[in-house]
């Protein structure tokens, strides 16, 4: 498998409140990411994944914005060669401006510990 990381200096923050939240390592699944112009399969930092994560730390997470939703991802992950690692944020304060997509009504009601801010 290769795995190129590059890195642009300034890392995109979804925090409402940037020292309260907890992460939990994950590998972000690569299926149905659509490659964008340049030719990279970016998972946007604020994506709402699930898919068994936290039952599991051999699961690879996936986008869930419903019902099965465990966390919102923490920073974007390029998963261009295929899955790779990521953070996902479990307990915390999310700034709705600034992720890819409103969580649902089902989504909300899943990350109970997670409270999303305007």
């Amino acid at each position: 498998m290769k795995y190129t990381q590059t890195s642009y200096g300034n890392t995109k923050k979804i925090t409402k409140f940037i020292d309260h939240y907890v992460n939990l390592a994950i590998t972000v699944d690569d299926t149905g990411v659509t490659a964008n112009a340049e030719g990279k399969k970016i998972v946007p930092a604020g994506t709402i994944m699930g898919g068994g994560v936290l039952a599991s730390e051999t699961v690879k997470a996936t986008a869930v914005n419903g019902t099965g939703s465990e966390g919102v991802l923490f920073y974007d992950v390029d998963v261009t060669y295929g899955p790779a690692p990521g953070a996902l944020m479990i307990h915390g304060f999310v700034d709705l401006d600034k992720i890819p997509a409103a969580p649902t009504a089902d989504a909300r009601a899943a990350l109970k510990q997670i409270t999303f801010l305007k």
